[in-house]
């Protein structure tokens, strides 16, 4: 057994024990970032980081699961994204796509899509539904209908299986507009006057038209390579939020980075304001 590699799993125990009977999160997002710069510190093209950061999600999901945690929200693609140039964007579209179908057939855990699919080049769109609206009704639970912006998993009850978000065209602007627009639709169906309507209007409007309406704000968010900012995710569910920044790119992620992710969270003094 080599030295390193002993002393990493040495490491890696010492954390588990540490986490042992403490509180875990419920929910955690992470921001899967520096898939471009770590593939150019080994000098290979950014589909190459990509391919490799998308293979680190299995892994990632596996220990959220060993670890307890019930809903995990993963941003792959940002409505700022598809500003790249095309011939980074669409091996990054088709890996995506790749990824999500094969997430989809594994059965281990329910996924939905948050995010406005609608805004999505090509065919992509129709890809993610489907995978995920048949992994639905494999598993023999009701299958939402079609949406652009997700069918997230209820607050409350239902699997005690892993729930896994993908954000795809996902920006925290877009969703709280795209939240806003659902409401006022909403209303005008209902025949409210706009007077009616502004003097009724409150915080819980907008949260029940989130794409990930129903479910519990996430308690951490990561952010893998070093960045400290948000960047938009999430912008109305983490108001009390704690965030935890790592300075490892996403593809070179290790279990021992999301163990001292979560042992910073278990450390913290959640006040939520109070």
């Amino acid at each position: 057994m080599s030295g390193p590699s002993w002393l990493y799993r040495m490491y890696e125990s010492r954390l588990q024990r540490q986490l042992k009977g403490t509180r875990m999160p419920r929910h955690v997002a992470v921001m899967l970032d520096g898939n471009r710069r770590w593939a150019k510190e080994i000098g290979r093209s950014a589909t190459y980081g990509h391919a490799r950061g998308a293979e680190k999600i299995t892994d990632f999901l596996g220990w959220c699961s060993e670890s307890g945690i019930e809903l995990v929200t993963l941003w792959l693609l940002s409505t700022d994204n598809v500003k790249r140039a095309k011939e980074e964007l669409e091996p990054l579209l088709e890996i995506i796509a790749t990824t999500v179908e094969n997430l989809a057939s594994v059965h281990e855990w329910e996924m939905s899509i948050v995010g406005n699919l609608d805004m999505l080049p090509g065919d992509y769109a129709g890809r993610l539904r489907h995978a995920v609206s048949t992994q639905s009704t494999l598993m023999n639970s009701s299958p939402e209908s079609a949406q652009a912006h997700g069918s997230p998993k209820p607050e409350e009850g239902g699997s005690s299986k892993l729930h896994v978000n993908i954000a795809v065209m996902y920006g925290g602007r877009q969703e709280i507009t795209d939240a806003v627009q659902a409401y006022l639709h909403e209303q005008a169906e209902a025949g409210k006057t706009l007077e009616q309507v502004a003097q009724d209007f409150s915080l819980e409007d907008i949260g029940n038209h989130l794409y990930t309406r129903g479910q519990p704000d996430p308690d951490l968010v990561i952010r893998t390579s070093g960045e400290q900012r948000m960047s938009g995710f999430m912008l109305w569910q983490s108001v009390h939020t704690e965030l935890y920044f790592c300075e490892t790119y996403w593809p070179a992620f290790r279990r021992v980075d999301f163990l001292r992710a979560l042992r910073d969270f278990t450390l913290r003094d959640r006040r939520k304001g109070a």
